[in-house]
């Protein structure tokens, strides 16, 4: 090897080792940044585990109380079950904190990174503690910290889904005479419902109360349609052959039932539920609210050409909506039934009330 060979080949190790040096540098130089504001965030997490207990400990010394006030346990049992509860969170406070300061002191000591060792790279903390109150977890980071479960919870929450038939009542005719098809009008209700236990010590009498999208749709027969004549909205041949045509309305309503049923009571060391699945419920009441749209779709050939006529509004249709409801249920599902007492088209000779029959499910 000559000398400039020698030379040329000194030169690319010093390059290498001065590039690799400053990968090295700049890797170390990232982790630490980053081991820096993990080192932050658990600072920041330790002023808020004595807040934390202290919530877990309230909702503990509630519960007693309550089984206390219902005569489940005595007064001198209540002290002592209070007394161990502060004594169990005051342990985990100490024993969060520890774990808290070693995380830092690892993070502090080390440029690596440590919690990829540990698994647990989303930084979260496990410690022991009460699964009934799910708070035997610390999270840091985007987790949310679990909560105590209240005592008793009076209130809860459904997704209301119904769907089914939908046809109008005529005045002076009975259903069968109806100049809507049976099978091709429906319904569709989609809402938002709390439910709401009445009474302390039984969950027999509920109220069920929220909001609901309904969207209401007539098939006309025999190639009619809804017209529109100086405010009189009369069924009229319509001039070509109709393929399709439908008449659909969009409510916003806001129904109340008074529920009613049976449900099993379950009870723990630190709270109690009342459940109704597969229990039979049946409910009664109404709904009242607004019509937010109208529209008449027709569908036809005109010059061997395909047309889609779709009419929004000028039907006269009542702009405030109020009805009866109810539902028998066996758990989520139920029978449902809707009657609007208002006309569908207001100021007509002759009234027509949309009714509804179909299958309803509260989602929990």
């Amino acid at each position: 090897m000559n000398t400039i060979t020698r030379i040329a080949v000194h030169l690319v190790i010093l390059l290498t080792f001065a590039i690799t040096q400053g990968q090295e540098t700049k890797v170390d130089s990232t982790q630490k940044a980053s081991n820096s504001l993990k080192i932050e965030t658990l600072k920041n997490l330790k002023s808020k585990i004595e807040t934390e207990e202290r919530e877990f400990l309230k909702a503990e010394i509630e519960a007693i109380n309550q089984r206390l006030d219902d005569g489940k346990i005595t007064a001198a049992e209540a002290e002592d079950l209070k007394k161990e509860a502060a004594k169990k969170r005051a342990l985990n406070i100490e024993n969060r904190l520890a774990i808290i300061d070693n995380k830092i002191a690892l993070l502090e000591r080390n440029n690596t990174d440590y919690s990829n060792n540990d698994n647990d790279g989303s930084y979260v903390i496990s410690i022991g503690g009460n699964n009934e109150y799910g708070d035997e977890f610390i999270f840091i980071g985007n987790k949310n910290k679990r909560k105590p479960k209240k005592y008793d919870r009076r209130t809860t929450t459904d997704i209301v889904f119904a769907f089914g038939f939908n046809n109008a009542l005529i005045e002076g005719e009975s259903i069968d005479d109806s100049p809507y098809k049976i099978g091709g009008s429906g319904f569709v209700e989609l809402g938002y419902a709390w439910k709401t236990r009445i009474f302390d010590n039984t969950n027999f009498w509920r109220l069920k109360y929220g909001f609901s999208f309904q969207w209401n749709k007539l098939d006309i027969k025999d190639n009619n349609y809804l017209v529109n004549t100086d405010g009189d909205i009369t069924l009229e041949e319509f001039p070509l052959d109709l393929k399709k045509a439908k008449f659909r309305t969009t409510n916003l309503v806001f129904p109340v039932h008074l529920e009613f049923g049976p449900s099993k009571k379950i009870e723990k060391e630190n709270y109690f539920r009342y459940s109704t699945y597969k229990k039979l419920k049946v409910g009664l009441g109404g709904y009242a609210g607004l019509n937010i749209g109208s529209m008449q779709k027709l569908k036809y050939k005109e010059d061997d050409k395909r047309v889609k006529d779709k009419q929004r509004g000028g039907y006269e249709v009542s702009e405030f909506v109020y009805g009866v409801s109810g539902y028998v249920a066996l758990g989520g599902v139920a029978l449902y039934v809707k009657y609007d007492l208002n006309p569908l088209f207001k100021d007509q000779v002759i009234d027509q009330n949309n009714i509804s029959v179909g299958v309803r499910f509260d989602m929990d």
